[in-house]
């Protein structure tokens, strides 16, 4: 039914319930006099409606950009975290990081075993960051990290501050300083754990390389690297690593190489200045050694005491005092005698533990670092005093005992350089006359006497091939009738052409062969007057064989070779006494012609005061190179002396400066030893038979026809000119 006329109906119920009493009004308060009064705010301006559009689009955007970066963070984070977690579960112990070195190193002991030349990355077993010195660790991380023990393996706020150096410096945003903390740095030690493989780099030096690359990419591995190493490892055992790869100059990997290698002592006794020495290493470890440059490397120390005052790790006392105070090397540290000695011993040895090896090796060998010494002191003083200002000259010498046992080494005017090409035993020249005591050894093993007499004269012959061959002596001029040892001891090239024809160049040849002169001898009339080449080791090699009574040697100087902490060597000496060459009655006669050559022949400049000496003089074609090889009673020793690029020696013959160093060099060595004789034998003097006449062509009737050694005799006579 409709309802009109009356008015509509409530849409709301009625209230159900009795209103409530009024309250009473409480009396208004007086207002406080210090407050104010209350401001009407003034009724919002209606925005407009396109400030209206704009300020709605940003916050739109700015909301969305905000969650994207939310998300694209924590989706980041989740990479970040899974990456690091992958990396971490592949990092091996602690224990298996410590050597991180791609080859081995040899360590080199003299005859008194005592070290005098290192090869290689010396490692010296690893130290612990809780046992090293504690100077030692505080100054690693003054100097390299100040934050190490605070930050979770990268610092954020150190790579802005090194982008902003660099910038400001003109280089690249990752090109310079780094801002890369110890933990990142050891990342690079372990080159973000890949491990050094022969048959993917082509050398160490191209890995190394691409272990220490800059790129972003690499940046971003090594972070994720450092920030596993820092969730496996504690602090001080990631500094432990740290410690033990870094490369500290001098061929030293590690706190202990360092310590041994500088101070001879170990990484837990080093004092304040000898730790901030070592850190102070670190930036540039070849260039601040301190066996480069002392000086430059104390300065260094003396700004990581510093760095070290700052940080509340020294007081101002302590820091003074050891600025004031710096570290210096131990007498071992400054040895560098032996370089040429040690380079030869390494390239003798067997490549794969003297070169190539992956191990420790330790080789005791024959040198003697007093007559080492001496020998560079003498060879100086020569040079110093009697050679020309400017001069490019070479020398080399070699000391042996008679059994060919190596006692000192000189290759090069560098008496203590390393590394270089060794004169010693690397240059192959002519011998000149020093050949010639090879020569006389063959007629005296024959049964010549050095008192036969050779007749020196104009002396021509026919050579196949070659046409007509008449030699000279040095002088142009000739003596005459001989005695053997009167044509050693005045360098006759005749007599000595005429006695090699007469007992055969095939014998010469196996005798200097079966001394040790073991290259191309050369089968010609001219091989007399040395036109064959050695070395100057084989050749003090073949002279010490005429010391020692007539036995070959093969000079050495490896007595034995071990594996670092082994009892048993690997292997033993390499040469010695050898075989007979000549018998010790020939032997004792040609030292006796020997030691004339030194008393009054050409070479009386190497006669020693008081002390016998044999010896010989050398100089080959157009005096290209001067020889004097000779020895006493104690040693044996070789000099030469030429250009490297076979220059003719201008006034210089091997009785000349070579004489005068062998001289000094023996007068050096032979200080405090008694004075022996040398073992010689004079010869016995023999009354000359009346020289025969000519036989008939036909024997008479009843005489019986010559023998074979009659008619060698014959031909002989009729060679050497003479009975």
């Amino acid at each position: 039914m409709s309802s009109s006329g009356r008015k509509p109906g409530k849409l709301v119920a009625d209230k159900r319930y009795a209103r409530s009493a009024p309250k009473k009004k409480a009396a208004p308060k007086k207002p406080s006099p210090s407050r104010r009064k209350p401001t009407r705010r003034k009724p919002a301006r209606k925005q407009n409606f396109i400030v209206r559009f704009f300020t709605g689009i940003f916050a739109w955007v700015w909301r969305l950009i905000w969650r994207t970066t939310v998300f694209a963070s924590l989706v980041l984070a989740m990479v970040i975290g899974t990456a690091v977690f992958y990396v971490r579960s592949s990092l091996p112990e602690v224990s298996e990081l410590v050597d991180g070195r791609a080859r081995g190193s040899v360590t080199l002991l003299d005859r008194g075993g005592v070290v005098f030349a290192r090869r290689g990355d010396q490692f010296g077993g690893a130290v612990n960051a809780e046992t090293v010195s504690p100077h030692l660790r505080n100054a690693i991380v003054a100097t390299e990290d100040r934050r190490f023990y605070s930050h979770f393996g990268i610092s954020p706020r150190g790579v802005a501050s090194a982008v902003r150096i660099n910038l400001s410096e003109g280089r690249g945003p990752l090109t310079g300083h780094g801002g890369s903390t110890l933990t990142q740095q050891t990342a690079k030690l372990l080159c973000l754990g890949s491990v050094y493989d022969p048959t993917e780099w082509k050398n160490e030096a191209e890995y190394v390389n691409d272990c220490r690359q800059g790129s972003m990419s690499r940046k971003i591995k090594e972070a994720i690297y450092s920030m596993a190493m820092e969730s496996k490892y504690t602090k001080n055992e990631i500094l432990s690593i740290y410690m033990n790869r870094a490369y500290m100059g001098g061929g030293a990997y590690g706190a202990e190489a360092a310590a041994k290698r500088y101070f001879n002592k170990t990484a837990a006794i080093l004092t304040p200045a000898e730790s901030a020495m070592i850190a102070g290493l670190l930036t540039a470890p070849t260039r601040l050694a301190p066996t480069s440059n002392l000086k430059r490397s104390q300065d260094r120390a003396a700004t990581v005491l510093r760095l070290m005052n700052e940080q509340g790790m020294l007081t101002d006392e302590e820091t003074r005092h050891f600025q004031d105070n710096p570290a210096t090397l131990a007498a071992e540290a400054t040895m560098s005698t032996g370089g040429y000695f040690a380079d030869w011993v390494i390239q003798s040895g067997p490549e794969f533990f003297t070169r190539d090896t992956t191990e420790d090796v330790l080789i005791r060998t024959t040198l003697d670092q007093r007559l080492q010494a001496a020998t560079a002191a003498a060879v100086n003083q020569v040079f110093a005093e009697k050679v020309r200002k400017g001069s490019k000259a070479e020398v080399a010498v070699v000391v042996m005992s008679a059994d060919g046992s190596v006692r000192a080494m000189i290759g090069g005017r560098d008496t203590d350089a390393s590394g270089l090409f060794n004169r010693a035993s690397q240059a192959v020249r002519q011998t000149g006359s020093a050949f010639k005591p090879f020569i006389y050894a063959t007629a005296l093993e024959l049964g010549y006497s050095p008192l036969d007499i050779v007749v020196d004269e104009p002396f021509c012959m026919t050579i196949p091939g070659s046409g007509k061959w008449c030699p000279q002596n040095y002088t142009k001029k000739f003596k005459g009738r001989v005695t053997l040892a009167d044509a050693l001891k005045q360098s006759l090239n005749i007599p000595a052409i005429k006695i090699s024809e007469s007992v055969g160049r095939d014998l010469v040849m196996r005798v200097a062969r079966d001394f040790g002169i073991h290259r191309d001898l050369q089968d010609t009339p001219a091989m007399a007057l040395g036109t064959s080449e050695a070395t100057l080791v084989e050749m003090t090699g073949a002279y010490a064989g005429i010391l020692n009574g007539g036995s070959s040697v093969t000079p050495y100087g490896l007595t034995d070779l071990r594996l670092r902490g082994d009892d048993s060597p690997l292997m033993g000496t390499g040469g010695g006494i050898g075989e007979r060459v000549i018998q010790p009655q020939a032997a004792a006669e040609l030292i006796w012609m020997m030691e004339k050559v030194v008393s009054e022949g050409t070479g009386r400049r190497a006669a020693l005061d008081g002390r016998p000496a044999a010896g010989k003089t050398g100089t080959s074609q157009e005096s290209r190179d001067a020889w004097f090889v000779g020895f006493t009673a104690d040693y044996v020793a070789g000099v030469w002396m030429g250009y490297d690029d076979n220059t003719p020696l201008t006034g210089v013959t091997g009785g000349g400066l070579p004489a005068e160093i062998w001289q000094a060099v023996m007068t050096q060595i032979h200080e405090g030893l008694p004075v022996r004789p040398l073992p010689s034998q004079a010869p016995v003097p023999v009354v000359q038979a009346p020289a025969p006449q000519p036989a008939p062509a036909q024997p008479k009737v009843g005489q019986q026809p010559k023998t074979v050694k009659e008619s060698l005799n014959d031909v002989l006579r009729g060679l050497l000119g003479g009975n």
